[in-house]
């Protein structure tokens, strides 16, 4: 069967929601629109402007229909989200923010019905980032929400519902770090029996079912067809490694570049996780288990960048180097495989340009950190923001001897989304990266590993 000629792709990271129009035979990206993901303060607390997303993709799918025509729909989100749903359809309950600290209140009841990370493969997090604890807090805080919920989807089923009325859940949101997804036995954890969402929870599905067509309402509003297809949709890193998965074989790594930074092990050497590292098991769009680990390096760099210029000259590089200039972790402690400790500069870099050479090494450095403790074999893909990064690229290609390459993809998660619908396109082409002074990044990469190593925190 063909691909469609024309997929919208919505695109909901934490940082922004995109609506993007991909061509279903090249891959490439026809259009694309981009709103900011912006949190709103509450009451009742921190959550999400899903009308105002909503507005903007239904009036954005008018504008691609009328200019180019959309032939099918699909859907990729950010994890560790889901929406509320009360039995008319309406939210019961505004969508939490997961940056939230409202859920650490009640950390020790909610960790006393939690499951073992050797059942779920989902490590205890803070804040709101198991799904499972935002949903025991918020019906803590609203004894009366647990009666009014009647359907809860996970994030890209909220959008799938908005356009179809169908309910569902798909497997890689359910296997994000939730609580309540048991990746080993492809099933709901106990977890979802102890919230009493056994009724409540839309079925499971792989992320290309297709749910249903668009609605009578959104047919008449946006100018789609009603024979519009709209698939259940995709956890937005695992958009990006759905592309390699059907594409390559043997042994490889996904890095997913964004708010986040997601490291993702396909057929990679057996490897005990440690739940304390960040290192988790996501679930992949076949419905496989796959070793993860993460850390918040989009947010990092925004920290230390703080709106300086990027440019980089060969003074900065070799300045660093000789100066052995290092931003040691971590800068965002909340999470990541040095989660808890404080980082800091082991001494002040002279210019811009050496700010953003360490800064991104740093990032570099705890991507292979990641990549190590999931035991990735073979060669290493990245996408996203950092696949532009060229001292990034450098320096991880001279730390993983089975090479990395750079998708060709400017939007891996809208890429990867749009071939639920194509799984027999040909996936994006990438290029791989030929480092120079390997050695010299390389004797720095171990100085940082031993200076991490010996420290406990640095000013």
């Amino acid at each position: 069967m063909s691909a469609p000629r024309h997929i919208a792709v919505i695109d909901v990271g934490k940082t922004n929601a995109k609506l993007v129009l991909v061509d279903g035979e090249t891959l490439g990206e026809i259009a694309v629109v981009t709103r900011p993901n912006t949190v709103l303060a509450g009451p009742p607390y921190p959550h999400f402007d899903l009308d105002g997303h909503w507005d903007f993709f239904v009036e954005n799918l008018t504008r691609f229909q009328a200019s180019y025509g959309v032939d099918a729909i699909s859907v990729t989100t950010h994890g560790a989200a889901a929406v509320l749903l009360d039995a008319q359809g309406g939210l019961a309950a505004p969508m939490l923010d997961y940056e939230h600290e409202g859920p650490d209140s009640c950390a020790a009841a909610y960790d006393a019905i939690r499951p073992d990370f050797a059942l779920t493969g989902s490590p205890r997090l803070g804040m709101g980032l198991n799904l499972g604890a935002q949903i025991f807090w918020q019906f803590s805080e609203d004894p009366q929400l647990s009666d009014r919920v009647a359907h809860v989807l996970t994030y890209p089923q909220y959008w799938v519902y908005r356009l179809t009325g169908q309910f569902g859940t798909d497997v890689t949101s359910l296997g994000c770090h939730t609580d309540l997804w048991n990746p080993f036995e492809r099933a709901f954890s106990p977890l979802v029996e102890r919230l009493g969402l056994r009724e409540k929870l839309g079925a499971p599905h792989r992320s290309s079912d297709v749910l249903g067509h668009v609605s009578v309402d959104i047919a008449a509003r946006t100018g789609l067809a009603q024979t519009t297809p709209v698939v259940c949709g995709i956890h937005d890193s695992n958009a990006s490694l759905y592309p390699h998965v059907l594409g390559r074989q043997g042994g490889f790594s996904v890095v997913s570049t964004g708010t986040w930074v997601i490291a993702m092990a396909v057929n990679g050497a057996a490897q005990r996780l440690d739940p304390a590292r960040d290192t988790l098991v996501n679930v992949n769009a076949l419905g496989d288990p796959v070793p993860s680990a993460r850390f918040m390096g989009g947010r990092e760099f925004e920290l230390i960048r703080d709106g300086a210029a990027t440019e980089v000259s060969q003074a900065d590089r070799a300045a660093v180097l000789a100066q052995k200039v290092m931003l040691l972790p971590a800068v965002e402690p909340n999470s990541g495989p040095f989660k808890g400790k404080t980082g800091g500069w082991t001494r002040p870099p002279q210019s811009p340009g050496a700010r953003m050479v360490a800064l991104s090494w740093y990032l570099a450095l705890m991507s292979d950190t990641c990549l190590t403790l999931i035991g990735a074999q073979g060669p290493v893909i990245v996408e996203g923001p950092f696949a532009r990064n060229a001292d990034y690229l450098a320096m991880l290609a001279a730390l993983r001897r089975e090479g990395v390459e750079v998708a060709q993809s400017a939007t891996g998660t809208s890429v990867g989304s749009a071939l639920l619908f194509a799984e027999h396109a040909q996936p994006p082409a990438s290029r791989k990266i030929k480092p120079e002074d390997v050695a010299r990044l390389q004797a720095y990469a171990q100085s940082w590993r031993d200076t991490v190593q010996g420290e406990a925190t640095c000013a």
